[in-house]
């Protein structure tokens, strides 16, 4: 790939969009060039990248030419209908999406665990779901110290996870609530301020959701363990930005606290937030805009055999989503 590569954020307007530009500038990538694309409704909009003013371009199958690298954070339907022609146009796609992220042929990657899978690549690398992002973070450490075998978590998800609409229901009726009103919900099933949804994404015949099973699926694949199972129980929460998660894990050899917190202290990307005694574990207020995940509440499980419980916090929208894409692509200028 071309050392400063003509990068193009599609998607650009949104959420993730937004932080993939701002990240890109942060961790000063070499863009040779940047061009943004998004829906027909955003064409015109401006947005700030290295003090200048880059005008949206609407996306279109011939938007590719002369593009390195296009990071693509605009929804499945997107990444299938536009991914192709960006490969075809010789492009390399990182796709936000979970559209090609189980297909054999596109690696799937968080480059602190299996960042030579980049190199695997057809012209389309995926970017795992943000809170099996997260929850790896803290589990493939004590996975190479000890072997994992199995999982249980709870996930404790943000609102800025669904999107911008979400973020403002959540604000819309916390002022409801407070002056008295009537409370009016559009994008959850429930109210969502000052309460728990145990549902994120939608239900399978199983009885858990995609979203629950998503930590299993891409974890094998991510960890390259086939065997790795995980039960999962995904709950959105009232806060607006940071998801948490709560993990209860098997191995298959003795674990000690010790050994476990060397592995996370040698763990890039992952800070140790860990004195109970002093009220210190990783809070989502607090992992909110930063790069790293936190991990903390460390113990021996008292109800498996070679078990660890611990807590893992992390910004979905940087490490979960914007953040790991970039990473990856910074992974492909090393490509020989």
């Amino acid at each position: 790939m071309n050392r400063t590569p003509h990068v193009a954020v599609v998607g650009a307007t949104g959420a993730v969009g937004i932080e993939m530009i701002r990240t890109l500038e942060q961790r000063q990538f070499p863009v040779g060039k940047l061009t943004l694309l998004a829906s027909a409704r955003s064409v015109g909009k401006k947005l700030k990248f290295r003090n200048e003013e880059i005008t949206v371009k609407e996306l279109t199958v011939d938007s590719f030419e002369g593009i390195d690298l296009a990071l693509f954070s605009a929804g499945g339907s997107i990444s299938r209908d536009f991914a192709p022609a960006a490969v075809k146009a010789g492009c390399v796609v990182v796709d936000n999406s979970s559209y090609y992220r189980m297909d054999p042929q596109v690696p799937l990657v968080v480059p602190e665990i299996n960042a030579e899978d980049v190199h695997l690549h057809h012209g389309i690398i995926a970017n795992p779901n943000c809170t099996t992002a997260i929850t790896l973070m803290a589990l493939h450490p004590l996975h190479r110290a000890f072997g994992v075998t199995r999982v249980v978590a709870s996930s404790y998800q943000a609102v800025s996870g669904t999107g911008a609409k979400a973020i403002e229901e959540l604000e819309r009726q916390v002022r409801q609530l407070t002056s008295g009103e009537p409370v009016t919900r559009e994008v959850y099933p429930h109210q969502i301020a000052f309460n728990v949804l145990p549902q994120v994404d939608s239900f399978l015949p199983s009885g858990y959701t995609k979203e629950e099973m998503k930590m299993q699926n891409e974890g094998r694949k991510i960890l390259h363990h086939p065997d790795f199972r995980a039960s999962v129980t995904c709950v959105r929460v009232p806060v607006y930005r940071a998801h948490s998660v709560a993990v209860s894990a098997e191995f298959e050899r003795p674990v000690s606290l010790e050994a476990a917190r060397a592995a996370w202290a040698a763990s890039p990307g992952l800070d140790i937030v860990d004195d109970p005694a002093r009220s210190r574990y990783p809070l989502p207020l607090e992992v909110s805009g930063k790069d790293n995940c936190a991990a903390g509440r460390l113990r021996l499980d008292c109800a498996l055999d070679n078990g660890l419980s611990f807590w893992v916090a992390g910004d979905q929208l940087l490490k979960g989503a914007a953040l790991n894409a970039v990473q990856i692509a910074e992974e492909l200028l090393k490509s020989k």
